[in-house]
């Protein structure tokens, strides 16, 4: 599949073809929908709690008489149908993560990789490197890249005054191509990736490490 591929300096030079995973159909699509939703789940923290009725501080006595007030009788002041008394089925600190087969995580990430490189959302770059760690420098390189929205910018590995310059860039992330899964590839509006960063994916989506 081809790609735009830009040179060190953010002009334009032209397209490459690279091997990316080619789909038909909707193969892969479960893989990827099951994938981005365990990823979401393992990013919960799982810490949400109540308390029963049996844990919330309160009076054990009974509020009133059980008979002749024509209103329903009550056992305690820490039921849920009162103020300030305990939660019915509430939240407890629970673990959601998911597990992910390597699998299935390769299929995922192939699949939206050839999606978002189909609708010409996906580019390359022959290298990250800017002159200083200077964040006017690192900016003005991702706008001739990619001039509006959201950017994940991917590299084999980052040098620290390329990490300074582009920290503080709102719209941008900085992600390591070793790392990279599907929900990062599927949650930007536009992915750009160093030449060495796009061989260490392709070498994942063909079994490598």
């Amino acid at each position: 599949m081809k790609l735009k591929v830009f040179s060190v300096d953010g002009s334009s030079a032209g397209e490459k073809d690279y091997a990316l995973p080619e789909f038909e159909g909707t193969r892969g699509i479960q893989a990827l929908k099951q994938v981005i939703l365990a990823l979401q789940a393992n990013q919960r923290q799982g810490n949400a709690s109540t308390k029963t009725r049996a844990e919330v501080a309160g009076t054990k006595k009974k509020p009133f008489k059980q008979k002749g007030l024509g209103i329903a009788r009550q056992g305690t002041r820490r039921g849920p149908q009162h103020y300030k008394g305990g939660v019915a089925f509430g939240p407890k600190p629970r673990d959601y993560s998911q597990a992910i087969n390597k699998k299935m995580r390769s299929l995922a990430l192939a699949r939206v990789l050839f999606d978002r490189a189909s609708a010409g959302e996906v580019s390359v770059i022959e290298k990250w490197e800017v002159a200083d760690k200077k964040t006017k420098l690192f900016n003005s390189l991702i706008g001739k890249v990619a001039p509006q929205g959201s950017v994940l910018v991917v590299d084999a590995d980052w040098a620290d005054s390329t990490v300074l310059a582009a920290r503080n860039i709102e719209r941008i992330d900085l992600n390591e191509a070793s790392d990279v899964n599907a929900l990062d590839v599927a949650r930007y509006d536009t992915i750009v990736v160093s030449e060495k960063g796009i061989e260490t994916i392709l070498n994942r989506l063909n079994g490598g490490n």
